[in-house]
């Protein structure tokens, strides 16, 4: 089973948030569902670099016409400070009408593979039918203040200090309070004891929880 199946991904907006690795699950996502034959269009809310070959769309006209040419594309607004693409050049409600599904990366990380929000996090657009919350198994085991992007809200939310360990009981206490997404997808899981704290934040999350490697692409429910 490919992980658009085992993430319930659905037609409409998805909305992606959370640690390391969000762009890398839009592509992965958006190649399995433009692989179905479906119009897929990968975009953010807040920033992220392009994807240096799926097609970009930085104007409506282009991206009408891209959409009548392509499965898979990708749309922006380009930053010229950084080479990054922020929001795209129309409204949600006019992408919907062109795609039939909609990744959006809604957060970002500073790329730590764990994250607690500010109260102006994440950017989730109101027709997402599913937040995503992505949660990096490299940062369990180690102190809170190296592997959490914003860590002084990630203990407070977990109830211990920032120099303790992150682990599955402290994402699974933090996220719980913030409750902002629908489903975990916990990556980087490329071995058994990364598959066993995975799964043991699955026994604490309420929520389903897949579990997998997007660099390997393997991917299983826990």
């Amino acid at each position: 089973m490919d992980l658009a199946s085992l993430l319930e991904i659905s037609p409409g907006v998805t909305a992606v948030i959370g640690g390391g690795g969000k762009t890398t699950l839009l592509r992965t996502l958006g190649e399995e569902l433009a692989g179905r034959g479906h119009g897929v269009l990968l975009c953010t809310t807040t920033k992220m670099l392009p994807f240096p070959d799926i097609p970009l769309a930085l104007d409506k006209a282009s991206l009408a016409e891209l959409a009548r040419t392509h499965r898979l594309v990708s749309a922006g607004t380009l930053l010229p400070d950084s080479g990054k693409l922020t929001a795209p050049p129309a409204a949600m409600e006019e992408l919907a009408a062109l795609f039939s599904y909609i990744l959006v990366e809604a957060d970002g990380a500073a790329r730590r593979p764990l994250k607690a929000h500010a109260p102006h996090e994440p950017v989730i657009p109101p027709q997402a039918n599913q937040t995503i919350l992505v949660a990096g198994a490299s940062g369990f085991g180690r102190p809170i203040r190296e592997s959490v992007h914003r860590p002084e809200i990630y203990a407070a939310l977990a109830g211990v200090s920032q120099e303790d360990l992150a682990s599955p009981e402290t994402e699974a206490a933090a996220a719980g309070r913030e409750a902002l997404h629908d489903r975990i997808y916990v990556n980087q899981v490329e071995t058994g004891e990364a598959l066993d704290l995975a799964r043991r934040l699955a026994e604490l999350a309420g929520c389903p929880v897949v579990a997998g490697s997007l660099r390997e692409g393997v991917y299983a429910p826990c």
